[in-house]
């Protein structure tokens, strides 16, 4: 790569801030590292600035859409962020020239600015994070409609059969690559959502020490309804309702769509004293949270969306030698391999069973939490998922397309 004239890439990111966004840093941080320059368009988070630069990458961040409920929201917060991310890649491109499109999904839109540039020469790489056909059957429940679904399908292909080069998070969106949309297998590099290892410290001094204080529970997350938060309740319920069960509570760390109802739940079963809602917090408060864990919790159920995705909790609940109770879904168990104990799909009783195993074994709880360490450590975390990401770059550039 001739760092003076290539290696310009623009990366595209509508669904949340550059800043607050993992592995969207992660990635960019990894390309300019190896000497790319990157520059990111996106939403402007409270308090930011059109241009600011974090850790070398330079980010144009625009006004949020108008606010519209009901499914024409999307129609406008997504055609109002391909408008404005198109007017300012062109600033960009007659700025400081681009030389790849890198764009992360939601939504499965800006393969029409990829295509766009790709008439002058330029290549797309489409980050698939999100199925977001699945997405919106997992969101609108009884309320999917197949007309929908059908359009966010022709979306996605279209997304993955007009990039260059695709990057799945996981060998489930891989094989949905190929089978579903049509890409070669040579098309595509799973890069798999791993944490940086360097940045999850454990810290066993934090937890509480006197045998007879209430064991922790933690959720860490987003709570909008496909992440099985209410499931959590339930399972607490039946959790409650046992017999022999040592002192607990749990603490929800995170906010969403979800959040409201989740709450009247735990005051529905009676939890309102066990089940504390943080919202949204700091780094630094997450990690007190997660070292004061004694179990940490994944409760996305079985459905379209979960069955094929990496979900990050799971593996930053590793990188901090928490261990972890989730339901048996195949990407869980790539995740967290013997890290965990597994409950049944959807089946909240099991789930309370598999969290009273580990809160009555504490030599279990160590065990567990110490598999998950080491598997970050030697097979998952960032550092080894990084490489992957720059073997796809280096494909591009060995076929001459940078």
């Amino acid at each position: 790569m001739d760092g003076r004239r290539s290696g310009r890439v623009l990366m595209l990111l509508e669904n949340c801030p550059y800043s607050v966004d993992g592995r969207v840093k992660r990635e960019a941080r990894t390309l300019t590292g190896a000497g790319y320059r990157v520059r990111v368009i996106c939403p402007r988070p409270e308090g930011g600035r059109f241009r600011e630069e974090y850790d070398g990458v330079i980010a144009y961040q625009y006004p949020p859409s108008p606010s519209v409920s009901g499914a024409l929201g999307y129609v406008v917060e997504w055609g109002y962020a391909l408008l404005v991310a198109g007017l300012i890649s062109l600033y960009v491109w007659a700025r400081h020239g681009i030389d790849v499109v890198h764009a992360h999904n939601p939504p499965d839109l800006f393969f029409l600015l990829g295509g766009f540039y790709r008439l002058f020469g330029k290549r797309f790489v489409f980050d698939h994070h999100d199925l977001v056909p699945e997405l919106y059957r997992a969101r609108s429940g009884a309320g999917t409609s197949a007309l929908v679904v059908r359009a966010l399908t022709l979306f996605e292909r279209w997304s993955c059969r007009t990039a260059d080069h695709v990057v799945a998070t996981n060998l489930s969106y891989a094989g949905l690559e190929q089978q579903r949309c049509g890409v070669p297998e040579e098309r595509i590099t799973v890069v798999r959502n791993g944490p940086d290892a360097s940045k999850f410290k454990p810290d066993p001094g934090r937890r509480p020490a006197a045998n007879d204080e209430e064991l922790v529970i933690v959720y860490v997350g987003v709570v909008n309804l496909q992440d099985g938060v209410d499931h959590l309740v339930g399972a607490l319920k039946h959790l409650a309702e046992g017999s022999d069960v040592p002192p607990w509570r749990c603490v929800i760390v995170g906010s969403g769509d979800a959040l409201d109802g989740v709450r009247r739940l735990a005051e529905e079963a009676g939890l309102s004293q066990r089940i504390s809602f943080t919202g949204w917090v700091g780094q630094s408060e997450v990690m007190d949270h997660l070292n004061r864990a004694d179990v940490c919790v994944a409760p996305e159920p079985s459905n379209g969306l979960n069955d094929h995705s990496t979900i990050i909790k799971i593996m930053e609940y590793m990188a901090m030698a928490r261990p972890v109770v989730a339901f048996d879904l195949r990407e869980h168990r790539r995740s967290a391999g013997e890290a965990a104990l597994y409950a049944r799909p959807n089946d909240e009783a099991d789930f309370a069973r598999q969290v009273l195993t580990l809160l009555r074994d504490p030599p279990l709880r160590e065990r567990l939490g110490r598999i998950g360490r080491e598997r970050i450590e030697t097979q998952l975390s960032w550092q080894h998922q990084a490489p992957h990401l720059l073997k796809a770059y280096q494909s591009l550039d060995e076929e001459g397309r940078l």
